[in-house]
């Protein structure tokens, strides 16, 4: 009997391969850290498409993983004390798959709490923030047309942010460090709600921050996206329903997503651009 049959969520996404770790996600900011996490630490995983368009997370079982109807979700039919173990919450889920395996955290104490910090940078600051920023600027741009409080409320916190994030990368190119040694979970963490910010279409945020600018589209993306890893280059085996994932398909044109395949989906180029095409160009 599979180790995964006491969770209801693998009801509505049968595992094909019980033994290995099983995703729910989509090709959003958050969803794509944990499949980078997962490619970069050579984890076998399989993954399953949670749609928006259908409501997916608010199904009674995908709410038996996560209450909270986001993504992404995991189940690792090997966690501690090779007992099978499900968590929720990206910022978790990357600690935890750092733990296991022992990679893209450093070992050290202090190095260890450092990275685990920036980690916590993102999910309070750069995701949520950056969200209600493209939200409010695009997606609900009508509805906020005779107040421009909520736009300029959160494109001045976005900007308050990338400051943030480009006075630590002026002498650095990742996160924690210099060296390609030092990439870890903190750049994992934060690169994919920055890659909006490059200079891909007209419509770009980082007009203001070159440090920022240039690691994201040289040392990290170079890092994430290698030749020779799947890295970033994940997730694009979608068939997107017309009018899914507008909202959430935040990552650059740049680059293009090849892995892995979702469960009974067709593969496609990639996921459209940015939140903030179609805007004009606004610098923050």
């Amino acid at each position: 009997m599979s180790r995964l049959t006491e969770f209801p969520i693998t009801q509505k996404w049968p595992p094909n391969d019980p033994d290995v770790i099983q995703l729910y996600s989509l090709p959003t900011p958050n969803g794509v850290k944990i499949s980078i996490a997962l490619e970069e630490m050579e984890l076998p995983y399989e993954a399953h498409r949670v749609s928006f368009g259908t409501d997916d997370q608010m199904s009674p079982e995908f709410l038996s993983l996560n209450p909270n109807n986001k993504i992404p979700a995991i189940i690792d039919p090997h966690g501690p004390d090779d007992m099978p173990i499900g968590l929720f919450e990206s910022g978790a889920i990357l600690l935890y798959l750092a733990d296991k395996t022992g990679r893209l955290v450093p070992n050290d104490p202090i190095g260890r709490y450092e990275t685990i910090q920036w980690v916590m940078f993102q999910m309070g600051g750069v995701g949520p923030m950056f969200g209600q920023f493209g939200h409010f600027y695009k997606y609900a741009a009508d509805k906020v047309a005779n107040n421009p409080y909520p736009v300029e409320r959160y494109k001045n916190e976005a900007r308050r942010l990338l400051g943030v994030l480009e006075g630590r990368l002026r002498d650095r190119k990742f996160i924690m460090g210099e060296e390609p040694s030092d990439y870890s979970i903190a750049d994992i963490a934060i690169f994919p709600g920055c890659v909006g910010c490059l200079p891909t279409t007209r419509q770009t945020m980082c007009f203001s921050f070159p440090t920022s600018r240039r690691s994201m589209s040289g040392p990290s993306a170079a890092r994430i996206v290698p030749p020779a890893s799947k890295g970033l280059r994940f997730l694009a085996r979608f068939k997107r329903l017309p009018d899914e994932l507008d909202e959430s398909a935040a990552l650059g044109s740049r680059f293009l997503f090849v892995r892995p395949s979702f469960s009974g989906v067709d593969e496609m180029p990639g996921p459209r651009g940015h939140p903030f095409c179609g805007r004009p160009t606004i610098r923050i």
